[in-house]
């Protein structure tokens, strides 16, 4: 199971040098009511790490987000449009289902839902379905025997009727995520494979500052690089990997790479040396980058991170919704990729 995270940690994600895949994954965010700054229904559409389709309710049209998105005939974006518009409505009815449940007569609450699909570099997939109630895991889909499992009390009605024969949602599901799903996610690479596959290499600075206690706080910035998956980490001696005790999230830049900060605290007398490692798959092998005394973080690094702070701040302000997975009768159209999966079924 795909634990639920806030949309802003899934879409960033973390350190790691990943196998050669790609992904196609689905949020739908439904807010209670209005005032809470986000759309009351959104849906956004992500091949890796690349936003390539946007529905929200203002403006109630599903739209391309990328130059190879708009490509597809305009059938594709009417249908996914009127599917999402339909799918508000439902969405806005489990909102008020489950703030039953939970007896809660007022505030902002929060349905996520988050299902997609994997496709491997030797051919394997995965498929994955989620749902989440104001930022915690309500129920998933068990990929493997097609049926819905509750992660909380407040859940297991809407599983045992999604489970039941008359409505079997979890086999439906299954099947788009093993078939459709993957096919459309072909489709979309081959569309995009030149902005998807695109390998730019990273640049890496490495600086320290002396703390209390003998102790010098070491830190390097790894940025400018895509795809996103990265692995960073310090070493002594060349041979010895340090546990870091403090890794940023992989945030974007405007021009479409990522930045990582990753830093250790090392004791200062000591005679070791001390190096940043960098695998990436832009890289014939690992790029090292020596700590040395007098190394300094350039002004303008320090204006480029305090950059990205404010643009993950502002994706927060426009992105934080959460809407999991979720299931109704699948559309045998080869138009709709989005709402193939389901349309919602009521919770």
């Amino acid at each position: 199971m795909k634990m639920m995270t806030p949309l802003i940690l899934i879409i960033l994600g973390v350190s790691g040098v990943e196998c050669d895949s790609h992904t196609l994954r689905y949020y739908y965010t439904g807010v209670s009511s209005p005032g809470s700054g986000l759309p009351v229904y959104s849906l956004l559409g992500y091949v890796d790490d690349k936003e390539i389709s946007n529905f929200n309710s203002d403006t109630r049209q599903y739209l391309p987000k990328t130059e190879w998105m708009k490509k597809l005939e305009s059938d594709y974006w009417e249908e996914n449009t009127q599917t999402a518009r339909s799918a508000q409505l439902v969405s806005q009815h489990n909102v008020q289902i489950l703030m039953n449940r939970f007896n809660q007569t007022g505030g902002i609450h929060v349905v996520q839902k988050m299902y997609g699909c994997e496709l491997r570099d030797d051919d394997t997939t995965e498929g994955y379905e989620q749902y989440g109630y104001d930022g915690r895991d309500l129920m998933y889909l068990d990929t493997q025997r097609g049926i819905w499992i509750p992660t909380m009390n407040e859940a297991q009605i809407s599983t045992q009727r999604w489970n039941s024969p008359e409505m079997r949602e979890g086999e439906r599901n299954k099947n788009y995520l093993e078939n459709e799903c993957i096919e459309w996610l072909k489709k979309h690479i081959i569309n995009g494979r030149e902005d998807l596959e695109r390998r730019v290499p990273p640049e890496v600075k490495v600086w320290g500052r002396a703390q209390q206690d003998g102790i010098t706080r070491l830190q390097c910035l790894v940025y400018g690089f895509h795809p996103r998956p990265v692995d960073v980490k310090w070493m002594r001696n060349g041979k010895d990997h340090l546990l870091s005790d403090e890794m940023s999230p992989t945030l974007p830049h405007p021009d479409g790479t990522y930045q990582i900060r990753v830093s250790v605290e090392v004791p200062t007398q000591e005679a070791d040396t001390y190096s940043c490692h960098v695998d990436h798959s832009s890289l014939e092998e690992v790029l090292t980058k020596k700590y040395e005394p007098d190394n300094g973080l350039p002004l303008a690094m320090i204006i480029g991170i305090a950059c990205a702070v404010v643009i993950i701040a502002v994706a927060l302000g426009v992105g934080i919704f959460c809407y999991k997975k979720r299931g109704k009768g699948y559309k045998t159209t080869s138009t709709s990729d989005a709402n193939s999966d389901s349309s919602n079924p009521t919770a």
